[in-house]
């Protein structure tokens, strides 16, 4: 027998608490349940395991909008942004709504019924769930497996290698030469988390990334909960960082020049004196072309000025016994390479989404509001921005859900439906050139060259656009 809900959230990171944690409170008469397929909660922040591990956007924004963020850091480390999710579960019940375990291997749209038909694995067992609603908190990478290049010579190499994403429980590092191969975020966090313990630890980067020191504290967010009640202290530290952010991308865009040369300085004070900032700091890319990465309290520059870390610009020939041979005709010796090398880009979690038995092609939907795909019923997806803390976004989908599903009720609509119209012009679902998104963006949605098809990547933009829209809106089709 299958077991019925209104609401069927996949995913218990993050975006599948708040969104769980907004239906609770905004659509308490709905019933909904939630299918993990990890055994505990908390997504990302319960799979990374590596040293240092941590949020690189400020937790005043990647808090959800209803729930204060009361840690004493901006940029927290992942242990305590785990308890703070987890606290939320319990305190809006959604902990007692969680199924774990739950692989979801397909879903099919039956429209005689107007019921989504999900296929549920758990352990050996397989069972079939119904909803009337589906929503997909998935996130938007591959939780089983990372992204690794194919390295000459992997074989060869006497040492260890691991993939930040599966994280040894029991990794010895200290006193070892440690490589780094990466620029990203990940590799950035590691390089000054294992630069104490370790002999050396080498980030080898093919090019660099722009980075940026930021404190770790926010003095005006502790300043004002001193004054003022917690929700109100968070929401004017929440908007001030908001605009910060926005102001820093749109200028980044618009004058890249200007702000290439305000982080050049920036970092340079921060190096040694005569270091070659422009060969290890200077990408050739423009500012937020890619994700900026932030450093706190600038922790990377100093494990560089220590002389415990050290950053190589270079490409790798092959592996070697004794490390990784470079192009240039240098060794790094190594005990243990670490590839942060990037995720895989896996959309809705990797199931098998279906339409009266027809399977979804994915690349021929468009997104409409960044949350819901053209042609297909009752179904929405949280993904966040990709130039700002994630959820800020995964809070304006979870409102205008909630929004979508007491209008259903009002009118007394089984369906809704984004319904694509004639004339929309087709571009890429994500405008971004992270090597994640690139070797990926032929298997995603479109978006539109109009609204509400097209997407902003702006939170100001966004409040107007998806939380005070009107929903009658010549493209939502209710039924």
């Amino acid at each position: 027998m299958s077991e019925h809900v209104d609401v069927l959230i996949i995913g218990a990171g993050l975006s599948g608490i708040g969104a769980a944690a907004t239906l609770a409170t905004r659509q308490p008469g709905k019933s909904y349940l939630v299918l993990e397929g990890r055994p505990a909660s908390g997504g990302t922040w319960d799979l990374f395991r590596y040293p240092g591990v941590r949020s690189d956007s400020d937790m005043y924004t990647l808090g959800y909008r209803f729930k204060p963020w009361l840690g004493g850091k901006a940029l927290a480390d992942g242990a305590s942004i785990l308890d703070y999710v987890r606290e939320t579960a319990r305190e809006y019940g959604v902990d007692e709504r969680i199924r774990y375990d739950r692989h979801v291997t397909s879903a099919d749209w039956d429209s005689d019924s107007a019921t989504w038909r999900v296929a549920v694995t758990h352990g050996e067992e397989s069972t079939t769930y119904t909803a009337s609603f589906l929503w997909a908190c998935t996130g938007y990478y591959n939780y089983d497996e990372g992204f690794t290049p194919v390295f000459e010579g992997r074989d060869r190499f006497r040492g260890e290698i691991v993939h930040p994403q599966h994280w040894p429980e029991h990794l010895e590092y200290a006193g070892k030469r440690i490589v780094v191969i990466g620029s990203g975020a990940t590799a950035v966090t590691l390089v000054p988390a294992m630069a104490d313990q370790a002999a050396k630890v080498t980030m080898l980067q093919r090019s660099p990334t722009y980075i940026l020191s930021l404190p770790a504290r926010d003095p005006l967010a502790l300043g004002l909960r001193k004054v003022l009640p917690r929700q109100a202290a968070y929401n004017v530290t929440r908007i001030k960082n908001i605009a910060q952010a926005s102001a820093l991308y749109n200028i980044s865009q618009s004058q890249p020049k200007i702000v290439r040369k305000v982080l050049r300085r920036l970092n340079q004070k921060q190096l040694p004196e005569g270091y070659p900032v422009d060969v290890h700091f200077r990408p050739t890319y423009g500012p937020w072309d890619q994700r900026l990465c932030l450093v706190p309290n600038g922790d990377l520059f100093k494990a560089i000025r220590s002389g415990k870390a050290e950053v190589v610009t270079d490409t790798i020939e092959s592996f070697t016994e004794r490390g990784i041979a470079l192009s240039s005709g240098a060794e790094l010796e190594a005990d243990i390479i670490i590839t942060a090398t990037g995720l895989n880009l896996q959309l809705f979690g990797g199931v098998d989404v279906s339409l009266d038995g027809q399977k979804l092609d994915a690349p021929s939907t468009m997104a409409y509001r960044g949350l819901m795909l053209s042609d297909l019923p009752n179904f929405a997806y949280t993904v966040g921005y990709t130039n700002a803390s994630w959820t800020l976004k995964a809070d304006l989908v979870a409102e205008f859900v909630c929004r979508v599903l007491e209008h259903m009720t009002e009118v007394g609509a089984r369906t809704v439906v984004p319904v694509r119209q004639p004339g929309v012009g087709e571009e890429p679902f994500m405008d971004f050139e992270a090597g994640y998104v690139l070797r990926s963006i032929d298997q995603l949605p479109k978006q539109g060259d109009v609204e509400p098809w097209k997407l902003k990547q702006s939170w100001f933009h966004d409040v107007r656009a998806i939380r005070n829209s009107k929903l009658d809106d010549g493209v939502l089709e209710f039924s």
